[in-house]
């Protein structure tokens, strides 16, 4: 899908966390998506119009996924650096819900071949990654049953590193390491997809970030927080791509 360009969000814009009661309070990603249709479509916006952050144009599992993101993010000048560039494509990803199924399922692949392989990698559970990384993609119920297995044992091997850790960490760097994964979109699907994988997909790669982050640094958290980060941007490009189910 090409991305709508006939209105754009001001180049000085900053994008907040959380909603808010009206448009000079400030915006969330998703409110400023329904700033932009209610501009092309010729409607009046001023200062004291209240956005919505679940915009009508916007497909709700596009909606969830980036809305979560948004708000999971601490720093204003990043949230606005990677939301800022995906707004003009959710217009009009509304669609029929074979679509948003085949979008859910592909939030759920992402967040354990992606998102909890990166973490794993850091944690160097080099054999759980390995074990994720052969799975079949993740679309419907039964290839998350069957992914189950590789799932509870890369969790029961990040609890373990965690705990071989934690005396070994500083409570500053664990700290500070939690917060930097979760600024990396640790609950960016929190709500995104409806399905048992869901949950299991997300705890896993939550457990992964965390257990990961208990035994590093800030600093050396980055380049993973960065490729978690360019991946789920990726990951909305490919989502608003799709337009018919398989």
């Amino acid at each position: 899908m090409k991305p709508d360009m006939s209105v754009q969000v001001p180049a000085d814009i900053v994008i907040k966390s959380g909603s808010h009661t009206k448009f000079a309070d400030g915006s969330c990603a998703l409110e400023l998506v329904d700033w932009m249709w209610r501009v092309r479509e010729g409607k009046k916006v001023g200062p004291k119009t209240k956005l919505t952050d679940h915009p009508a144009c916007t497909c709700p599992v596009i909606a969830s996924l980036v809305r979560n993101w948004n708000d999971g993010i601490t720093d204003d000048a990043m949230r606005t650096r990677l939301l800022a560039p995906l707004l003009p494509l959710l217009l009009d990803t509304k669609s029929t819900p074979a679509v948003e199924s085949r979008r859910a399922w592909m939030i759920v692949d992402w967040l354990m071949r992606e998102h909890m392989v990166a973490w794993l990698e850091l944690a160097k559970l080099d054999a759980h990654v390995t074990a994720i990384r052969a799975l079949p993609e993740l679309r419907d119920r039964e290839s998350a049953e069957a992914a189950m297995g590789a799932l509870g044992s890369a969790r029961e091997a990040s609890a373990a590193a965690r705990d071989a850790a934690r005396d070994a960490a500083s409570a500053a760097a664990r700290d500070a390491a939690r917060d930097a994964a979760r600024d990396a979109a640790s609950a960016a699907a929190r709500d995104a997809a409806w399905d048992a994988a869901r949950d299991a997909a997300r705890d896993a790669a939550w457990d992964a970030a965390r257990d990961a982050a208990s035994a590093a640094a800030s600093a050396a958290l980055k380049p993973t927080v960065e490729r978690v980060q360019a991946s789920a941007q990726d990951l909305v490009r490919r989502l608003c791509e799709i337009t018919e189910a398989p």
